[in-house]
């Protein structure tokens, strides 16, 4: 939980000044009761020692002043809001790479499958654009509302040599600056969801795409996919193509995105099913100072009825 106006909290040093005082006063009306001489008549004007029930009342009413303090900083909790409009971009690895058969029926394969079903799920207002990259990186669809397009263009992703992850995020990001200045109204946030299964090998680093993502304030969530057995055959010589997944998670943590990994197609498209239900929210965080009051005025009410009930009086 969080507040609002968090300064406000220092009026609970009040708190143990009013405990203080409480304390203070039980012990001068003890001592004002031993200066009665008379104890014959002490025992029939006073009443029975009422015990415990002489401090619940106060006890209540303490805790409705803490509690009135807490609402008066305004506390405030999370709350999931649906987002009405948002800019994605789906960055896919295209490398030779990419057709190893450890993932079934073969990685290139296992991603367009849940890349296109990714899209289909977003919400309506979303626009989603397609950035594919192996050697360099291309701008395959702008961001747009056609969903049926983006699919068509994922069906036609084709194999390259190496792999420019950096460069793709620079187009991911030049794509989504061309959108955004065509708009005629203010730009919505803007997401890359970046699949990879290999290292940078080629254009600008990953650390400069990171710095520049960070600047344009675009997260960038990454997804190592692949397992640590794929092999793919290249002019006739097996070569392992092991996922680089210490690069791919840097890039999502130094840009406030999330990385993620997948080893299988179903592991593929619940980690897509989870960037989607991710990205079709906000977090706010709403005031909940009302709750609080009303809980302080209940405490407040039951300490003076237990007081009028017990003691005839108010505490």
């Amino acid at each position: 939980m969080t507040f609002l106006s968090p300064g406000r909290l220092w009026l609970l040093v009040l708190v143990p000044v009013l405990i203080g005082v409480y304390l203070l006063m039980q012990t001068r009306r003890k001592q004002a009761a031993v200066r009665f001489t008379n104890l014959a008549l002490l025992s029939q004007i006073a009443p029975r020692n009422p015990g415990w029930r002489r401090h619940f009342a106060a006890l209540l009413f303490l805790l409705s002043i803490v509690l009135m303090t807490v609402g008066f900083a305004r506390p405030a909790k999370p709350v999931k809001v649906p987002r009405e409009r948002a800019t994605i971009i789906v960055a896919i690895d295209t490398s030779l790479s990419m057709k190893a058969t450890d993932v079934t029926p073969s990685r290139l394969d296992a991603a367009k499958a849940a890349a296109k079903k990714f899209v289909q799920d977003l919400p309506i207002r979303f626009n989603v654009g397609l950035v594919s990259f192996s050697g360099s990186a291309s701008a395959v669809v702008a961001p747009t509302f056609d969903r049926e397009a983006v699919g068509h263009a994922i069906d036609g992703l084709q194999l390259g040599k190496g792999t420019a992850i950096g460069e793709a995020v620079f187009t991911s990001l030049q794509s989504i600056r061309s959108f955004d200045a065509r708009a005629n109204e203010d730009p919505p946030p803007s997401h890359v969801v970046l699949l990879s299964d290999g290292d940078n090998q080629s254009g600008r680093s990953v650390t400069e795409a990171a710095d520049a993502a960070r600047a344009a304030k675009v997260p960038v969530s990454t997804i190592a996919f692949g397992t640590p057995y794929g092999v793919v055959d290249i002019d006739g010589e097996t070569v392992p193509v092991q996922v680089n997944k210490a690069t791919l998670r840097n890039l999502a943590e130094d840009t406030s995105g999330k990385p993620y990994e997948a080893q299988a197609g179903t592991e593929l498209s619940e980690v897509y099913k989870h960037i989607g239900s991710s990205l079709g929210y906000r977090i706010e965080r709403q005031e909940a100072a009302s709750q609080w009051i009303l809980v302080a005025l209940l405490f407040a009410l039951a300490a003076g009825g237990f007081s009028l009930v017990w003691f005839q009086r108010l505490p």
